[in-house]
């Protein structure tokens, strides 16, 4: 009988080994069902995460990583054991995390100061007077971001065909366009059920903000845009840049128009320069049709010159800080920090020459209320220059702006550097607390409390003229011109609320602007009605007066 029982016992834990060791015996495909999944993971993923596929991107590297991590345990499930190959790939994730810890480490400022100090060629003897002519204050910008978004968004709630469908993008990135200072942005789907409706004509419109006048527009289109950032799937225009340029690494695209008004995307392209993964840099720029999508992709030397932006600015202010930090090398930042200077807190840009400049100040590490000079970068060409100009900072400056309006609570805007009669100074709005500008101060930058204050530009400009005289500037450069004539055309026009009349006097081809601040008879000249105006000559076609007197 226990013979019997142990025959039994025997055939039934045979049975049940042999039933496991075939269960678990390799699958047939096992490796192809692997690779099947990961594949499919890796299509969901970039689809969402837009990784461009390149050894030279660090989230690139980490994502693999951790595809072949998922490949391995699925492999291993699969077929049933942890094999060769394996074994293999686990050294390879091994080694591909070590290529980017130790690429990013060996990519440091410790090691390569001087390189990241020489990023930003800047031409130290950069004669101001010379590249800053006297100002034509026709050409000024005098709304800043905040200001463009609250004119955009009235003028587009006066689209009632629009704004029921249709929501404003807050970039409003400032251009030159046919040589005047505008800030642009495109029209967003409000949500997806208006995507849904809409998206197949696009979007049909973009707001331009004149900086100067102050004047909002909605540019209607005759077709619409395609590709934008609110628009979905593929011709969301960071997904159509992925999808096209798999390997290319890719800021934030921006939006432009040509010298049309066409429409298009700025995608400007990068790579590490020092090191593995150090020293950031703009290697060339995909121009993106934001109507049709055809992209074309030029070497940053090929740069079609009416594109105004592809350097960052938030790129072009880390490379001007390594500039001034890096001057001694690396230990020099820690422990004397000798000749180690930085950029101030804050930025704005200026139109030159068709181009748009980066501008900011430059201080000592010491945290004290001056600067010691000023810097201009094109945004286009990285071309840097910096002015040994001493003076007050930005941010002390707007404050004595402000102190000149303190009852009226005005915030002055971040303030751009200017040639004005031949002295160095700041610039800025003064805005109520609608974010509407309201009037316009000029800063001396060698010495902030000499500071004027009007209710237009010119005003402000004549009074600032009186001040630096008053102060001892005998040679303040400026021409001033007194003239009587009679009234051939004028018409009014509404800017931010406030009336401006524009006006031509006879025998005179110049277009003259008065604000209703200067004469409260302004809206009851007409035409053959005899004026007498004063107003700086700036030599330009269109002329802002001082004062108007009608007799």
């Amino acid at each position: 009988m226990e013979n019997i029982f142990e025959k039994f016992f025997t055939r039934m834990t045979e049975n049940r080994q042999s039933q496991f060791f075939q269960q678990r015996q390799p699958q047939k495909g096992g490796t192809i069902k692997a690779l099947v999944i990961v594949l499919i993971v890796f299509l969901i993923v970039e689809y969402f995460v837009l990784i461009p596929i390149n050894l030279r991107s660090p989230d690139f590297v980490f994502f693999f990583s951790i595809l072949l991590v998922i490949f391995i345990a699925l492999r291993s499930l699969f077929q049933a054991s942890f094999d060769k190959v394996n074994k293999i790939l686990s050294v390879v994730i091994a080694l591909l995390l070590v290529y980017v810890f130790a690429g990013q480490l060996i990519s440091s400022p410790i090691f390569f100061a001087s390189s990241y100090q020489k990023q930003l060629d800047v031409d130290k003897n950069a004669d101001f007077y010379k590249d800053n002519p006297k100002v034509n204050y026709q050409s000024i910008p005098v709304v800043d971001k905040e200001s463009a978004e609250r004119l955009g968004d009235r003028k587009m709630g006066e689209i009632v065909d629009y704004v029921s469908q249709f929501e404003v993008d807050n970039d409003y990135v400032q251009i030159n366009y046919q040589d005047k200072p505008y800030r642009v942005t495109t029209l967003s789907y409000s949500d997806l059920i208006k995507w849904f409706t809409n998206h197949r004509e696009g979007l049909p419109a973009y707001i331009r903000v004149d900086m100067v006048t102050q004047e909002s527009e909605v540019v209607r289109l005759d077709e619409g845009m395609k590709y934008s950032h609110s628009d979905l799937f593929f011709r969301n225009i960071d997904r159509h840049l992925r999808v096209h340029y798999p390997t290319k690494m890719f800021e934030t695209p921006s939006f432009e128009i040509d010298d049309d008004g066409h429409p298009y995307w700025v995608a400007p392209t990068y790579t590490y320069k020092i090191g593995l993964f150090g020293g950031k840099d703009i290697t060339g720029a995909v121009l993106v049709d934001a109507v049709s999508g055809d992209c074309q992709y030029y070497d940053i030397q090929d740069v079609p010159t009416w594109i105004d932006r592809v350097y960052p600015s938030e790129l072009l202010i880390e490379q001007l800080n390594n500039w001034g930090k890096y001057t001694h090398g690396f230990f020099n930042t820690i422990f004397s920090q000798k000749g180690v200077l930085k950029p101030t807190d804050g930025y704005n840009y200026i139109a030159l020459n068709d181009d748009v400049y980066l501008y900011t100040g430059l201080t000592s590490v010491s945290n004290d209320a001056s600067n010691v000079g000023f810097a201009l970068i094109n945004m286009r060409t990285k071309e840097a220059k910096y002015y040994a100009i001493s003076g007050a900072e930005e941010f002390s400056a707007m404050s004595s702006a402000e102190g000149k309006v303190t009852d009226l609570k005005y915030t002055a805007t971040f303030p751009i550097l200017i040639n004005a009669g031949g002295e160095p100074t700041y610039f800025m709005s003064l805005k109520d607390s609608a974010g509407l500008v309201k009037k316009y101060a000029f800063v001396s930058v060698e010495n902030y409390q000499i500071v004027s204050v009007g209710d237009s530009v010119a005003e402000a400009e004549k009074e600032y003229y009186a001040l630096l005289k008053d102060n001892g500037k005998t040679n303040v450069d400026y021409d001033t011109e007194k003239l009587t004539a009679v009234v051939s055309d004028i018409h009014e026009v509404v800017v931010n609320g406030n009336s401006q009349y524009y006006f031509q006097l006879q025998d005179s081809n110049q277009v003259f602007i008065a604000p209703i601040s200067l004469n409260a008879q302004l809206p009851f000249v007409k035409a053959g009605d005899t004026v007498t105006i004063e107003y700086v000559n700036d030599e330009s076609t269109s002329q802002t007066v001082s004062s108007i007197t009608i007799q």
